[in-house]
């Protein structure tokens, strides 16, 4: 019988990864001898992350049972330094082209010209 514990230690890389992306995370449980994991995250690029997680821990993930979803929906992001449009999106679209469309939800005169703790809305 697989233990809950351990499961959740070896797969702590993955909830980390969850957290930076903000994801929605039930309870974790036992599946049988696998580890349940269910998440929900908002764009297909943070859920791509998490997939590279979970194979960077375990390629064959055998001892995991999940359900990653996406629910699209507006974000808050706060530039930090060393940030630009382009950055920003390619990390939540996984499309650094897509910087105007971020550049347009926030009424941005200039899209070269963001500042670290700047409040930008990203659209679904």
């Amino acid at each position: 019988m697989a233990d809950l514990e351990q499961l959740k230690q070896k797969y702590q890389p993955v909830l980390r990864t969850l957290e930076i992306e903000g994801a929605q995370v039930q309870p974790l449980s036992l599946a049988g001898d696998q580890l349940a994991l269910t998440a929900t995250v908002v764009s297909e690029a943070s859920k791509n992350r998490v997939w590279d997680s979970i194979k960077s821990v375990d390629p064959t993930y055998a001892d995991l049972k999940h359900n990653i979803q996406v629910v699209a929906g507006d974000q808050i992001y706060i530039v930090r330094s060393g940030d630009n449009l382009s950055k920003i999106s390619n990390y939540f679209y996984g499309d650094a082209n897509k910087y105007m469309d971020i550049a347009k939800a926030n009424s941005l005169a200039d899209p070269n010209k963001v500042q670290a703790g700047q409040k930008l809305k990203i659209p679904a």
